[in-house]
């Protein structure tokens, strides 16, 4: 919905207002190089992080700290948000003096965290009352399609804020699709992550059944990563697993979470997924095992181990 029926530019995409003041809050481990992307193509960047240190970089090479989320958000055309947990992201939007509070109407909120599809719903409905536009534009690609700005970015929210804010997000991303209404890019990123989920597990067990074989598990990647078993998962998280390479792209404990949100939607939806809930289970017990922080691809320790 437009902010003002009586003002046509709140409908246009935000490429043709040129130069933007945009907020970014959320310069974790990939937050920071997608905030880096919108600041080198010229857009006048506002920061926020629960820790400054974050962002001494991005400050130095000319982004305006805000001590609040409010601040930012009162003074930014777009507010794009990547943080941790669906709690972090309610807490941020909703309620007095949260963003949505805080907006100018005709702005254009976007988060980029996984999270719940009713909560991004909830944002939506909020922001609207405003007559501002909300978009949940979950990513995939990890720190590496961060950096790259080659991430897969599902959007979910009216056509109307997605055309605005689209050349924003191809700043930071290779594939930028929207998927339906609000909520509708959560629900895409909870597909991707159950595909993930099982994927890992059978690169895991693959690999493992090789070296029980007695096989050079080196020499098997490179036969299976050819054929039919092949894709991104095996051809770089298996390297890794035989390196013993642990160093998060992706923290297990955020794979927890986003695998915790797909049980509960199936179970919504009285679908039973066998394999999610087995990679739930497997996921867990890695983190109860003390490798929260360590990427996705730690699950290899638990078949290593065995």
């Amino acid at each position: 919905m437009s902010g003002s029926t009586n003002d046509t530019t709140r409908d246009t995409p935000l490429a043709a207002e040129g130069v933007l003041d945009v907020g970014f809050i959320g310069l974790g481990i990939m937050g920071r190089h997608m905030a880096g992307h919108l600041q080198r193509a010229g857009h006048r960047l506002h920061v926020y992080n629960r820790s400054r240190g974050s962002a001494d970089a991005l400050v130095a090479a000319g982004a305006t700290w805000h001590d609040t989320p409010a601040s930012l958000a009162a003074a930014c055309a777009v507010v794009i948000t990547i943080v941790g947990y669906p709690a972090d992201v309610e807490a941020l939007y909703l309620g007095e003096g949260a963003i949505v509070a805080s907006a100018a109407p005709g702005s254009v909120l976007i988060d980029m965290t996984t999270s719940s599809p009713a909560l991004a719903l909830r944002i939506a409905e909020a922001a609207a009352a405003r007559g501002v536009h909300a978009l949940d534009a979950p990513v995939s690609g990890g720190d590496v399609g961060a950096r790259d700005a080659a991430l897969s970015i599902m959007v979910g929210g009216t056509e109307v804020a997605f055309e605005r804010a689209a050349p924003l997000l191809a700043l930071m991303g290779r594939s930028v699709l929207r998927q339906g209404g609000p909520g509708s890019g959560q629900h895409t990123k909870l597909a991707n992550q159950i595909v993930i989920a099982s994927t890992m597990v059978g690169v895991c067990e693959g690999l493992a059944y090789a070296r029980r074989a007695g096989l050079d598990p080196q020499a098997v990647l490179g036969s299976i990563s050819g054929g039919a078993a092949g894709g991104f998962l095996l051809s770089n998280m298996g390297p890794r697993m035989l390196r013993g390479d642990f160093a998060a792209g992706f923290f297990t404990e955020h794979f927890v979470k986003d695998l915790g949100i797909a049980v509960a939607e199936a179970t919504r939806m009285a679908l039973d997924l066998p394999g999610l809930g087995l990679a739930k289970r497997l996921y867990d017990e890695l983190a109860a095992a003390g490798f929260a922080r360590e990427g996705t691809q730690a699950l290899f320790r638990l078949y290593a181990d065995r």
